[in-house]
């Protein structure tokens, strides 16, 4: 059975007003403004899944009387053992995530990770590159130049033979400590 999942980005149906919207869809989450607001932040955000199709459309049907135009989108069919059918997995080992081999998720270098539950299902669209980790004891800085000494030209300038007189300012004589014979304490 297909299962789906309504996905929205900050996009309003056409002709709608947004804080009109922003009311609606306040009133339908039963939200307050901080988490309305983060609705609208622009990123794709995953407000429902695992929806049948009679229930996609229901959620569809709605949020657009409500003037905010949503994404639904088939899930991948998940298998038994846990990992996405037809792909591979290149990392079984890590239980947070599945990660997908590069020719499963597209584009060969990037990484593709399957979430791990609702709230990391946010990120799935994140494209990122993959960096794989280094073998123990590589060095992972890259190589810098010999750094190169600047070009002086100081023909211009000559040294005073040791312990002549280089024209310092001779300094002031300390002064004479004021004259305290005349002060007494009392008791």
């Amino acid at each position: 059975m297909a299962s789906y999942e309504i996905a929205f980005a900050g996009q309003l149906v056409p002709g709608a007003q947004l804080e009109l919207v922003k009311a609606n869809l306040a009133r339908l989450f039963q939200a307050d403004a901080q988490r309305i607001a983060l609705l609208f932040s622009g990123r794709r955000i995953v407000i429902k899944n695992n929806l049948d199709a009679a229930g996609a459309e229901k959620y569809r049907a709605t949020l657009e009387r409500a003037g905010a135009m949503v994404e639904v989108t088939a899930m991948p069919a998940v298998a038994e053992t846990g990992g996405v059918a037809g792909a591979a997995e290149t990392r079984p080992a890590q239980p947070s995530a599945r990660v997908v081999e590069a020719s499963a998720a597209g584009a060969p270098g990037r990484l593709k990770v399957l979430p791990r539950d609702e709230y990391m299902a946010a990120f799935a669209e994140v494209d990122a590159p993959d960096f794989g980790i280094a073998p123990l004891g590589d060095d992972l800085q890259d190589e810098k130049p010999e750094a190169q000494a600047p070009e002086l030209d100081l023909a211009q300038f000559s040294l005073a033979p040791p312990g002549s007189d280089m024209g310092q300012a001779a300094a002031d004589p300390a002064a004479a400590p004021p004259d305290t014979s005349h002060l007494k304490l009392q008791e």
